[in-house]
């Protein structure tokens, strides 16, 4: 490639001209597609789904180099994370400024806004414990919000119209 491209390309990416989370997911092999709402889900190799609300700032990486993605770093707004268990080796770990949720195969939401994530369970179950902290585990239904700070997570089944207000930001 010539430097001028190289350029342009860079120049394309810092102005929002190609969207820097699709040039990521398009790396790892993932199809994306994108829907009215402006949301995109990425259907990846090795049974990994990850439906992106609309501007969310999210990168995708697979770590052990086996094609399929196996982490989310998550800064702003919500994702959906599908993974199915019977067709992903390993698990799968969505990183935020606050917490860290991971599995091995399930469905889960996370949601990072005001300086807090948000980790709710539509299926399976999941750790989320803060970078530096024991972890808790959630069960369908079941979510946590997590800040900075050392007071324990504290487990809580959502109310019905949190999950829905959650899952409909993520067109479900």
């Amino acid at each position: 490639m010539n430097m001028t491209f190289l350029k342009l390309f860079a120049a394309g990416l810092a102005a929002g001209l190609i969207p820097h989370d699709a040039v990521l997911a398009q790396s790892a092999g993932c199809a994306i597609s994108r829907d009215a709402g402006a949301r995109q889900t990425l259907s990846c190799p090795g049974g990994v789904k990850v439906t992106a609300e609309a501007g969310a700032s999210f990168q995708l990486s697979d770590r052990n180099r086996d094609g399929s993605p196996d982490s989310a770093s998550l800064r702003r707004k919500a994702i959906l994370v599908d993974v199915d268990g019977s067709q992903h080796a390993g698990g799968f770990q969505v990183v935020t400024p606050q917490a860290i949720a991971a599995v091995r195969g399930t469905r889960w939401a996370v949601d990072v806004a005001g300086g807090k994530t948000s980790v709710l369970v539509v299926r399976g179950s999941v750790a989320v414990r803060r970078p530096a902290g024991e972890p808790v585990v959630l069960s369908p239904g079941e979510g946590v919000d997590v800040i900075n700070g050392a007071e324990p997570l504290v487990v809580r089944r959502w109310p019905a119209p949190r999950v829905a207000a959650l899952l409909a930001r993520l067109g479900q």
